[in-house]
């Protein structure tokens, strides 16, 4: 199998196919010449180059078109990227604007709120103190009502003991007379 291909390669080679002289039509090279040339001819004649040359020149001037679209675009894009960015700075100070802004009012209101409870601890405080004054000067009433009570009953007991019948009747009347007095 493998003679058989080499025969095969070794027949068709261009070598055999030529045979006597070169300017005869039993050429094949000058056919094949011939050929050639009145392609060549025929494609000069119907203008082939010159409409190749045209469209060529028609793609070249699509692509510098689309050249000069690319690059305008770029340009845009680049203009809107210095656009966002320096919009993003704009927007990045007024954040900390913002922020700073709001950091002092919560530090002002901090202050505030500072000084509102050391105002209202003040003032829970005197009210307090008022109220132990007020508890004080109430235990030290009752104190007294209640010792003044004790010694009315003591020295009511102390005469009890030392009166006579005839000395406390005497006390009543005396006692009754009086409030009678100041009740009129």
């Amino acid at each position: 199998m493998k003679k058989l291909t080499a025969v095969f390669v070794l027949a068709a080679s261009p070598a055999f196919a030529a045979t006597g002289p070169f300017f005869s039509l039993h050429n094949t090279d000058f056919i094949v010449t011939l050929a050639f040339l009145l392609f060549v001819g025929v494609l000069f004649y119907y203008k082939v180059p010159a409409m190749l040359g045209g469209m060529l020149d028609k793609r070249a001037a699509g692509i510098k078109a689309d050249l000069e679209e690319a690059r305008s675009l770029r340009e845009e894009a680049q203009e809107m990227l210095a656009t966002y960015e320096r919009k993003s700075r704009e927007v990045q100070d007024t954040a900390d604007l913002i922020v700073a802004t709001a950091r002092r009012d919560a530090m002002a209101a901090a202050d505030a709120a500072k000084a509102e409870l050391k105002v209202s601890i003040a003032r829970r405080l005197k009210a307090a103190e008022e109220q132990i004054a007020s508890a004080e000067a109430a235990a030290v009433r009752d104190v007294k009502h209640q010792a003044v009570s004790v010694a009315v009953a003591a020295a009511g007991e102390l005469l009890a003991a030392q009166l006579s019948a005839d000395a406390k009747a005497k006390l009543i009347d005396a006692s009754i007379g009086e409030v009678a007095t100041r009740l009129n």
